[in-house]
């Protein structure tokens, strides 16, 4: 099996129907180029010429060492990291892909060196990170809760699971004058006001910039994002959502913060219209499921956790050792985490 560098376009060629998080986006990955403070460089492991195995990093070469990262730092992106699309249905073949693709990407960037620093998160879909393990890196799981949405009809279905209060609110949005529409690039930006106060709120740094912002949804295609923004009968901005499309999950990316209209949670309501158009209009049939982006936060995971949603593992694969620490914590400031 040959591992080799790509460019985007052969990097959208070699994307599977399925399977991979909304950043492998090519668009998307372009704009992370454009604003991450290093270099991108995309590799594929060809059995033949199939295209089998992909891993996006981004490479930063400093007089005091490397650092690796999918996804880079700073920018929101939840997770990146490898896709393996064997074209059999067979573990072992699985397992060899995702073996020849991890030895030979560390390898090319000679992870091995004592002043290099990776550090990558994995896709849902990537359950298997051994071998990373046994090429001297660790492996530690984080959690995200994933609505099943494959088998209903209509937004009662997708509701059955979920906390009998937050049905109720959810429901009572037929009741209300607030108006919940889909709308463009600059409500993303007022979306985006939103987030910056509320990580200020806990002393905390927003994980992405405006600009990033507003590049990313401007590159992307419309079928990979919308901002769900709700308005009083005056038009008058409550709150909003943007959510982020792959081919199988929507996304709650940012916004949400808590706003209420006629006391009632206007971000339950934005769920429910959020939930109500996966289900039922023809352009989403393909979303499976509703990823509300982290279960990592004891704050926030009660109230995730009304949704009822199934809880998935996922995996950060980083350099180990003592030099490191210094690094990741670094790192960590910048980062931004998965609530």
């Amino acid at each position: 099996m040959d591992i080799e560098r790509l460019d985007l376009a052969a990097w959208d060629d070699a994307l599977p129907a399925r399977g991979f998080d909304v950043f492998h986006d090519p668009d998307a990955l372009a704009v992370l180029d454009a604003h991450a403070d290093s270099e991108l460089r995309l590799y594929g492991a060809f059995k033949g010429q199939q295209v089998v195995g992909l891993l996006p990093v981004f490479v930063d070469d400093k007089p005091v060492g490397r650092t690796i990262f999918s996804p880079p730092p700073g920018l929101g992106v939840p997770r990146l990291g490898p896709i393996i699309n064997p074209n059999s249905p067979k573990q072992r073949k699985w397992e060899r892909i995702n073996a020849a693709l991890a030895e030979g990407v560390l390898e090319d960037l000679e992870t091995d060196r004592r002043s290099t620093l990776f550090r990558m998160t994995c896709p849902l879909e990537y359950a298997d990170p051994r071998p990373y393990v046994w090429n001297d890196l660790a492996a530690e799981p984080s959690f995200t809760y994933v609505v099943d949405l494959e088998d209903c009809a209509d937004v009662e279905d997708a509701m059955a699971g979920f906390s009998k209060s937050l049905r109720n609110e959810m429901r009572r949005y037929d009741e209300l004058d607030l108006s919940i529409e889909t709308e463009g690039v600059d409500s993303a930006l007022r979306v985006y006001d939103d987030v910056v106060a509320q990580y200020e709120e806990y002393d905390d740094t927003a994980p992405m910039s405006r600009p990033f912002l507003r590049d990313l949804l401007s590159s992307l295609d419309d079928d990979r994002w919308r901002v769900y923004v709700a308005r009083t009968p005056d038009g008058e901005y409550k709150s909003g959502i943007i959510t982020l499309f792959s081919n199988d999950l929507a996304y709650y990316w940012q916004g949400g913060v808590t706003a209420s209209y006629d006391h009632v949670s206007v971000n339950n309501c934005l769920h429910r219209v959020i939930l109500e158009d996966i289900v039922t209009e023809p352009a989403l049939e393909s979303i499976t499921g509703y990823d509300l982006v982290g279960a990592n936060t004891e704050r926030l995971c009660e109230y995730k956790g009304k949704f009822n949603g199934e809880l998935r593992p996922y995996y950060t694969v980083e350099s180990a050792g003592l030099e490191m620490t210094l690094a990741k914590s670094a790192y960590e400031r910048v980062a931004g985490s998965l609530k």
